[in-house]
């Protein structure tokens, strides 16, 4: 999954949740600018800041083998 759609993904659930970047960036403390980077794709972010972020927005962080074809 590339940056761009986990931006999305996060996007999405925010709008769903009602909660902008700014109250999700004060219960991560993740930096606003950072929050705001990930969502546009601007940023890779770390596996901490992803599972903090997944962890109040209620999603799942799955790693699983690629498929060989």
């Amino acid at each position: 999954m590339g940056i761009e759609k986990i931006g999305q993904i996060i996007k999405d659930r925010l709008k769903i949740l009602g909660i902008n970047q700014k109250d999700l960036s004060e219960i991560t403390e993740v930096a606003f600018h950072t929050i705001s980077n990930i969502e546009t794709g601007k940023t890779n972010p770390t596996i901490l800041i992803i599972s903090k972020i997944s962890d109040v927005l209620g999603l799942d962080i799955q790693i699983s083998m690629k498929s060989e074809e």
